[in-house]
Formats: C-alpha cells, sequence, structure tokens
C-alpha cells in the first residue's frame, strides 16, 4: 500500500523554527522525486521545495533562504527544515511524489504562524 504521513506541524511564534516530516512506505523510497507543497483551503497548492534525488534541491524563491529540504533514504523520511517562520507561511504543507504517471500525496499537515 503506497502512504505518505506527514507531520511536525503545529502553532509557532513568527521567528521560530518547525521541522516536517513525510514518511513514506509502499515505494522504493530512494529512487523517487519528492516535493513539499503548501496550500490554504479554497487556494491552490503552491509548490514549496523539491527533491529529485538526494544530493538535488529546488527552493520556490519565496522560502529559498529560509526553508531546507532534505531526505533520509535508509528511513524513507523526507523533511522540511523551516527557519525564521512568516505568518505568510501559515498553510497546510503536503508532501508528494510522482510514481508511473501517478502522483500521490499525503494528507498534510497544518502549520499556524502566529503571535
Amino acid at each position: 500500500q503506497i502512504q505518505l504521513v506527514e507531520s511536525g506541524g503545529g502553532l509557532a511564534q513568527p521567528g521560530e523554527d518547525l521541522r516536517l516530516s513525510c514518511v513514506v512506505s509502499g515505494f522504493l523510497f530512494s529512487d523517487l522525486e519528492m516535493n513539499w507543497y503548501q496550500q490554504l483551503p479554497g487556494k491552490g497548492r503552491e509548490w514549496v521545495a523539491g527533491m529529485p534525488s538526494e544530493k538535488n534541491t529546488m527552493y520556490a524563491h519565496r522560502v529559498k533562504d529560509r526553508f531546507t529540504i532534505s531526505r533520509h533514504n535508509a528511513q524513507s523520511t523526507l523533511y522540511l527544515q523551516m527557519n525564521n517562520l512568516k505568518p505568510e507561511d501559515t498553510d497546510v504543507y503536503y508532501c508528494k511524489t510522482r510514481y508511473r504517471g501517478t502522483d500521490y500525496w499525503g494528507r498534510g499537515t497544518l502549520v499556524i504562524v502566529s503571535s
């Protein structure tokens, strides 16, 4: 069974840090291109960061200097380190992969940045 499960969201104050995790099962994780997206209800999903392989990373311009994507292949886990959080980072964050032409998404983890 293919499954992606995010965790690590919560309430943070502006300037604080959070680390999101996404545990993947049912795939050979090391072969997968992995991505993080964000979305609030009523809005489209926006790409945040991607990791097409273990050593390659890509970021949306708005998070490039604050967020870090990483992966631990042996633990089948994707991470998103979010530093210096801003209120505009408030969103539901999803991990996503594509396998044999099909997109697979987790259920998301909510991040709220508020003082």
